[in-house]
């Protein structure tokens, strides 16, 4: 089922100068045609695939209370998006190191929910060969590296006044540009923490497979069997079900593990989004510092990996070939 777009603007922000923003209206909406829903599925699609964090927006939030007068009924969706391209403008004057582009509002419905995006997209320029193979050069939206993309879901903010989820952003290697303007614009705070809840889990789920003692096999097994069933709801786009995923583990009792859970407070909430990184950890031992970067498959210590804990030292049996590759012609040096 594909989204149903219900309202659609872009606005320009141009840096002048290390203190002056000119903002670019649209004084139309724009009408909803194939190239505008491919627009918002290229966005989606890539908002999707990124890492995010949720927050809600705080009391003071003038983003917010725009939102609830346009929900109200009170300024059109058009007025609504400019004012709130001024008053973006007006946070990222404050940074000289924010470059602007193309600012995105978009109403739209998945699936029964209704969800408000505000996107800023750099643009890019490349070249172009029209039918009689003549040069010019042109200029396209950069969606695939977008990093400033923030979506409401309206619907669960209307209907669970206590969510701290309905808001989600962009958080990644841009983080910094996040924090300091963007969640400043929205008027926001960081709400439940993705990754906390998973690393948690990974914990809850190691200290669970000790307190009923399985041995190795068997905790690599239940561990294999977690990270499954939370892989395959991250890839279907679904959140993590802690009653559910209690179902993967060995004792065939789910009870066990949610009493566990809750007795040893772990503070794990009843569902969450998956997070990738902090899966990862299911599988494989990683770490870096001091110019060593390590990362193995959980299953090979104790056989091709072996840990001395009193003398804090690796021993790997059989190298990579491409290392080993390296490794020797340093050698014969």
């Amino acid at each position: 089922m594909s989204l149903q777009i219900e309202q659609i603007v872009l606005h320009q922000l141009v840096r002048k100068s290390e203190t002056e923003i000119e903002v670019m209206l649209r004084e139309t909406v724009l009408e909803s045609n194939q190239a505008v829903s491919a627009l918002i599925a290229d966005i989606n699609r890539v908002y999707n695939n990124k890492s995010k964090a949720y927050g809600l927006f705080n009391e003071a939030s003038l983003f917010a209370d725009s939102v609830r007068e346009m929900r109200a009924g009170n300024q059109d969706f058009l007025n609504f998006s400019q004012g709130s391209a001024k008053q973006l403008r007006n946070e990222l004057v404050k940074y000289p190191f924010a470059e602007g582009g193309t600012v995105i509002f978009c109403l739209y419905r998945y699936l029964a929910v209704e969800y408000l995006l505000i996107a800023v997209l750099s643009s890019c320029q490349s070249m172009l060969v029209d039918d009689k193979l003549n040069i010019s050069s042109t200029q396209y939206l950069d969606i695939d590296h977008a990093d400033i993309i923030a979506r409401v879901d309206l619907t669960e903010w209307q209907t669970d006044a206590d969510s701290k989820r309905y808001l989600t952003f962009l958080k990644g290697r841009v983080g910094r540009k996040v924090s300091d303007f963007f969640m400043d614009y929205l008027g926001a705070t960081e709400g439940l923490n993705a990754k906390a809840q998973n690393k948690s889990l990974v914990m809850a789920v190691d200290d669970y497979c000790q307190e009923i003692q399985l041995d190795k096999q068997e905790k690599q097994s239940c561990r294999q069997q977690v990270y499954d069933y939370c892989h395959s709801q991250l890839e279907a786009g679904e959140e993590i079900e802690l009653a559910n995923l209690a179902k993967e583990l060995p004792t065939g009792d789910a009870g066990d593990f949610l009493r566990f859970v809750e007795e040893h407070a772990y503070e794990l909430d009843d569902n969450f989004p998956a997070d990738r990184s902090a899966l990862r950890s299911l599988k494989k031992f990683s770490g870096s510092g001091g110019g060593l970067t390590i990362n193995f498959d959980v299953d090979l210590l104790g056989q091709r990996v072996e840990w001395d804990a009193r003398t804090d030292t690796l021993v790997i049996k059989g190298t990579p070939p491409n290392l080993r590759d390296q490794l020797q012609r340093n050698y014969d040096k």
